[in-house]
């Protein structure tokens, strides 16, 4: 049966290889467990329930992963991805004061426009439309995003009285224990211990339990998707100013895919003459993968590029997924230590602090940044609509301002320096509707 549905001898490989590099692959983005549910849980965010947060993002890992190895026999697993998570939490529900069930919505939009444009082939025209060093420097403004709220999160960096980002208290506890936790978390992905973000939060967290910082809350228990199954509000999303992030979505969802497709497939020897056999089915496990965990109450499920782990140990089919999912699904009878390990320090009012899970996100946001260096910077008509989006993500805490100036001033440089044919004409129409939405909105 195995031979039947993912042809091991074909891609030459065996049951007991895949298995572990299914456990490679799962150790590698297992942090996810106890990163998205800190994220969306978090008061300065979306403010959604921890558990529940918990529940959807294992059981919507363990779905999305499912799918992408029985529709396309790849070993690629999925969950809700870096980035997005932060722009749904922060951006959209913090900062744009968008309730979390309309957010949802947001997100489960999205997933089935990817769905709708995946089934019609759309998909080519915009990915060959997009310059792609504008998608470079996006991946690495969401890096330098990411890293700045982990830092903010262990309070390493925080806000002076006028507004400016100061070095925090490095004699806090909390802080402390972040800076142990970034230290030994930065060793061992240096030493290239596999799954070593994963061993970082753990021993980090165990720190924190040795000093009595983290109080002991047990180890099993099966969280509840009560507080967010179908609580998703898709009917409330369809605003005209949701317009912009459902946009944000579907753009870094597609291209989140397309990149960690191309780029596992390629160590994995997957390409044919530069292209991936069932690409769109792949791409149709993501965008499902994404309505499914919408459903459930998460935000944006996406293709991981740590699959590129279990690849290395030699995972060749989607036989790999099943062993990634079923860790994903027994994962949630661990969901006290998740809890303990993911939940936040109040150091003032509605002041919280994350030591055990930020320092995943600073290292997560250093591993985003290694596509600068594939950015042209000797055209300044690329390198500098590159540089804006890239300083514009964190310094404004918004994706979404990083990419309109990225789409706004890309062809205005092209077309005022007498280079306006070297854009496609999706970028000019899509520079359009951004200009548009701040005249607007």
């Amino acid at each position: 049966m195995l031979e039947r549905l993912f042809k091991l001898k074909e891609n030459g490989t065996t049951p007991r290889t895949e298995l572990i590099a299914g456990a490679t692959t799962f150790m590698a983005m297992a942090y996810i467990i106890f990163v998205n549910p800190g994220i969306l849980s978090s008061s300065a965010g979306a403010a959604m329930d921890f558990r529940a947060v918990m529940a959807a993002t294992c059981i919507a890992s363990a779905i999305a992963t499912l799918l992408m190895a029985f529709l396309a026999n790849y070993p690629i697993a999925l969950a809700p991805g870096m980035g997005l998570n932060a722009y749904f939490s922060f951006v959209l529900c913090g900062k744009m004061g968008v309730p979390w069930n309309i957010a949802l919505g947001i997100v489960f939009i999205s997933g089935v426009v990817f769905t709708i444009l995946t089934v019609v082939r759309v998909r080519e025209l915009i990915i060959t439309a997009i310059p792609g060093n504008l998608k470079l420097a996006t991946a690495a403004g969401i890096g330098l995003f990411i890293a700045f709220l982990g830092l903010k999160d262990a309070g390493i960096i925080e806000s002076d009285p006028a507004a400016y980002l100061t070095l925090g208290d490095l004699h806090r506890p909390e802080t402390l224990l972040a800076l142990f936790g970034l230290l030994l978390t930065g060793t061992l992905m240096a030493a290239k211990v596999r799954g070593g973000i994963f061993w970082g939060i753990l021993g980090t967290g165990a720190v924190g339990l040795a000093t009595r910082m983290i109080a002991f809350h047990g180890v099993f228990s099966m969280p509840t998707l009560e507080a967010t199954l179908f609580k998703m509000d898709p009917v409330g999303a369809l605003r005209w100013e949701y317009l912009t992030p459902i946009f944000v979505f579907l753009f870094f969802d597609m291209f989140d895919t397309v990149g960690t497709l191309i780029g596992v497939g390629e160590q994995a020897g997957f390409m044919k003459d530069g292209k991936l056999p069932r690409v769109n089915r792949a791409l149709l496990s993501d965008s499902v993968g994404t309505m499914v965990g919408a459903s459930l109450g998460t935000s944006t499920t996406t293709s991981y590029i740590e699959s590129a782990a279990g690849v290395s140990a030699g995972g060749r089919t989607g036989l790999a997924n099943l062993m990634t999912a079923g860790l994903f699904l027994l994962a949630l009878f661990f969901s006290p230590l998740a809890e303990m390990f993911g939940g936040g320090f109040e150091i003032a009012p509605g002041v919280f602090l994350h030591p055990v899970t930020a320092p995943a996100l600073v290292i997560v946001g250093c591993l985003m940044m290694k596509c600068i260096r594939r950015i042209d910077w000797d055209d300044f008509s690329e390198a500098i609509p590159a540089f804006l989006t890239l300083i514009i993500m964190p310094l404004t805490s918004s994706i979404a301002h990083g990419l309109a100036i990225g789409f706004i001033s890309y062809p205005l440089i092209k077309a005022l320096s007498g280079r306006a044919k070297e854009v496609h004409w999706l970028v000019y129409l899509l520079a359009a509707l951004f200009v548009l939405r701040y005249i607007l909105i």
